[in-house]
């Protein structure tokens, strides 16, 4: 499949349509398309982690991410989002991208099922709710559950302020710094990536 440059990949995510009424005690931020852009890009180029691939995408809210993982050439991208008008948003981007081998199932990330969803998945990735409104943690909840379904490595974004806190309780690594006090977190279960990784600030 045809490599999309990273300034096509985010011409193409600024299609996607965004929250109509987003929900703030769901922290319902959408992913914007350039940070979108660059993280799945990243994984890709730097890490061959989203062509011919499962793809897991936790709180998928609208499909940014998933998007971007599935013109990526991900085999297959599954997106887990417990807000029923979102679910609806996110398979409306997806009809109206054409895009084979992308859906969304709405579920509670937090309970899903192990016998189902433990490591059925290559590549996890996810824009978690950072635990701001009442729910602290939420992030590294969101963080374990992904842990579970990958076989291979998980990306997410998280504040910059609470990367000790993840790197002490798992071998992650920062990719990026996509915007003032968020980055990306590569977090590898096999613990088999090397932990020299460029970083590259964006911004």
């Amino acid at each position: 499949m045809t490599r999309l440059k990273l300034k096509k990949l985010e011409e193409y995510l600024q299609c996607v349509d965004g929250f109509e009424k987003p929900k703030i005690l769901l922290e319902q931020y959408p992913t914007p398309p350039h940070i979108a852009a660059c993280m799945t890009h990243c994984m890709q180029e730097q890490h061959g982690d989203i062509e011919g691939k499962l793809v897991a995408d936790l709180g998928c809210g609208c499909g940014m991410l998933s998007i971007g993982a599935t013109l990526l050439g991900a085999q297959l991208t599954v997106g887990f989002e417990l807000d029923d008008a979102a679910v609806d948003i996110y398979r409306q981007n997806v009809l109206d991208m054409e895009l084979p081998n992308v859906d969304c199932i709405r579920a509670n990330v937090l309970q899903l099922p192990c016998s189902k969803w433990d490591n059925a998945f290559d590549t996890v990735v996810m824009n978690p709710p950072f635990g701001t409104k009442h729910n602290a943690g939420m992030d590294m909840r969101f963080l374990d559950v992904g842990m579970r379904l990958a076989t291979g490595a998980v990306y997410s974004l998280h504040k910059t302020s609470t990367r000790r806190e993840k790197c002490e309780c798992y071998q992650c690594h920062q990719l990026q710094t996509v915007q003032d006090q968020i980055e990306v977190l590569m977090v590898d279960p096999n613990h088999s990536r090397r932990s020299e990784i460029a970083v590259n600030h964006l911004l």
